[in-house]
């Protein structure tokens, strides 16, 4: 079942990308696009720009973290873990363009993890090649 979500997903997120990019082809290969972050209490950041991967169907954004607490990320009902071990933490996702993505992610900078839900939402008049 989460294979067939998972290519129901890329087929919108491939149709959002062209969609948003008017006649802009982006072909596979890696660009960046800003991102922006709202939610939590407010200190947390991610890196901006993000580096974004186009592989065929699928777009996948490297999100960076403004710190090294983070455990897991859950996207879509699927939990993804960080891709490094060492400095903030990392973790590589599926995105959509231009639309606000609900996220959740895990710290444990308090006493205890916290699951904490986030907004992100990827600008794509902001792509450049890598």
């Amino acid at each position: 079942m989460k294979k067939i979500v998972a290519v129901l997903v890329s087929f919108l997120l491939l149709f959002t990308v062209l969609s948003a990019c008017g006649k802009q082809e982006l072909k596979d290969g890696a660009y960046t696009v800003e991102v922006t972050l709202s939610g939590g209490s407010g200190r947390a950041k991610v890196e901006s720009p993000a580096k974004i991967v186009i592989d065929g169907e699928t777009i996948t954004a490297t999100i960076v973290w403004s710190s090294p607490y983070y455990e897991y990320m859950i996207v879509n009902d699927v939990r993804y873990n960080p891709i490094q071990t060492e400095g903030n933490s990392t973790f590589e996702i599926p995105i959509v363009l231009d639309e606000d993505m609900a996220v959740s992610a895990s710290t444990v900078a308090m006493s205890q993890p916290h699951l904490i839900e986030y907004t992100l939402r990827f600008d794509s008049s902001t792509i450049k090649g890598a």
